[in-house]
Order: structure tokens, then C-alpha cells, then sequence
């Protein structure tokens, strides 16, 4: 379904990913990784942000920079810092991303509430983004996230800002939405993704060092520090 093939990336003469490839099927992923390991760059090359030095992503078959604005279209992407409109209401806001991705305008209601139910955020639909907490702020980012029900959803350290309910929220979130998806999550919580993650890739220098099913028969505290000790 998504394919990351071949792929580089390099900075000068730092090289980021190096030669990494990838099969994503339906299923929910968990990146871990220290910090420099190519997690957020692969998550920016797979949602058409930056280019990659080499290789290619591919969706369905087709590479993603010849479908250009329609391979966004399938694709929710969740960077760490994301940038709102603050003069806007939440209502407004989620119909104006809803637009831009190609929602059908019958279907908008739906999803309206769907994502809003699920942030926890239904009451304040009508409050600007101006008005909203930090961690709110996040919230309504995750619903922007979800609001056009994309194939591909990519969050890049999505529970930063949230207190344990709110954690425990996006976790049922991801967790009811999460048929027929590809969803790639990563963060340095370790016990967020063992709660909803199918598979766990282990990013080291810009490889996938490992890769782990998560099916309860693993600690993966233990695997993780396996991996990366040796370069504390």
C-alpha cells in the first residue's frame, strides 16, 4: 500500500536515512529512536514534505511525486509543531481543511463530530484557536489530522502537551479509526505505543535496526535498550 524505497536523505555530507526500506500495509506503526536516528525525516519524506537525495515513496503503485497534490489528499500528517489559524473558530478551521483535502461536502458533518468527540473537544467548536490551552491547541491539530478520514495518518510525537486522560483519548482515537489505515506514530513514550502499536520499527543512523511485532511477547523498554545502550 505505501512503500519507502531506496531512500536517502542528506543534509551536506550528514546522511539522515541511509538506503532505507519499507512495505506499510494496514496496521498501526511505531517508530522509536533516538533523537537524530531519521524518524521525522522519514515521516516528512513519506508525507511529501521534503524530498528525499534518492529513492522514492510510493502509494497504491505510483510514486507520490508524480501524483503530486492528489497523494496529499490520502494523507493526514501530524508534525511536532504544527501551525494553526488563530483568528479562526475550531468549526471553522476543520471545514476549511476538510475543504483543502477534498472531503466530500456531505460528509463533513460526520466527521466533524467524529473528530471533535474524539479530542474532546465538541463544546469549544465555536471558540477561536486563539482561546485554547497549549494542550488544546494540540488536540484541535489532531482533529485537523483526522477530519478528511485519509488512508495514511502521520504523527510525529502527537501526545506532547497532553495530560494522561487526554493520552489515554488518542489512543482510543487511533484505536477506533484504525481499519483499513496505514497510521505511523512516533514518540519517545515507550508505553504509548506498546498500548496501540501492531509493529514497532527501532530507527538507528538511519536504518531500520529492527523491527518487532508487538504482540505482547516482547518488553519494549528492554528491546530498545538492547539496541541503543552501547551508544549511551
Amino acid at each position: 500500500m505505501l512503500e519507502v524505497k531506496n531512500l536517502y536523505k542528506k543534509y551536506g555530507k550528514k546522511c539522515v536515512l541511509n538506503n532505507m526500506n519499507y512495505l506499510f500495509t494496514p496496521g498501526i506503526y511505531g517508530l522509536l529512536g533516538p533523537n537524530g536516528a531519521g524518524k521525522s525525516t522519514l515521516m516528512n519524506i513519506i508525507s511529501d514534505v521534503i524530498d528525499s537525495s534518492e529513492g522514492s515513496v510510493e502509494y497504491m503503485g505510483k510514486n507520490i511525486k508524480s501524483m503530486k497534490a492528489e497523494y496529499r489528499k490520502h494523507i493526514g500528517y501530524l508534525p511536532q509543531n504544527t501551525g494553526l489559524y488563530p483568528e479562526f473558530t475550531l468549526t471553522e478551521m476543520l471545514e476549511y481543511f476538510a475543504y483543502l483535502r477534498g472531503l466530500d461536502k456531505s460528509k463533513i458533518p460526520e466527521m466533524m463530530e467524529k473528530v471533535l468527540t474524539g479530542t474532546n473537544l465538541l463544546s469549544r467548536k465555536d471558540d477561536k484557536i486563539k482561546t485554547f490551552s497549549g494542550g488544546m491547541k494540540r488536540r484541535a491539530a489532531i482533529a485537523v489530522t483526522f477530519i478528511a478520514d485519509p488512508e495514511i495518518l502521520i504523527f510525529d510525537e502527537p501526545t506532547v502537551g497532553l495530560d494522561p486522560k487526554e493520552r489515554i483519548r488518542f489512543r482510543e482515537l487511533i484505536l477506533n479509526n484504525k481499519k483499513d489505515k496505514v497510521i505511523i506514530i512516533s514518540s519517545h513514550i515507550v508505553s504509548d505505543l506498546d498500548m496501540i502499536a501492531d509493529k514497532i520499527l527501532l530507527i538507528k543512523e538511519g536504518v531500520i535496526a529492527g523491527e518487532i511485532d508487538n504482540d505482547g511477547s516482547h518488553n519494549l523498554e528492554d528491546e530498545y535498550m538492547t539496541l541503543f545502550e552501547k551508544d549511551e
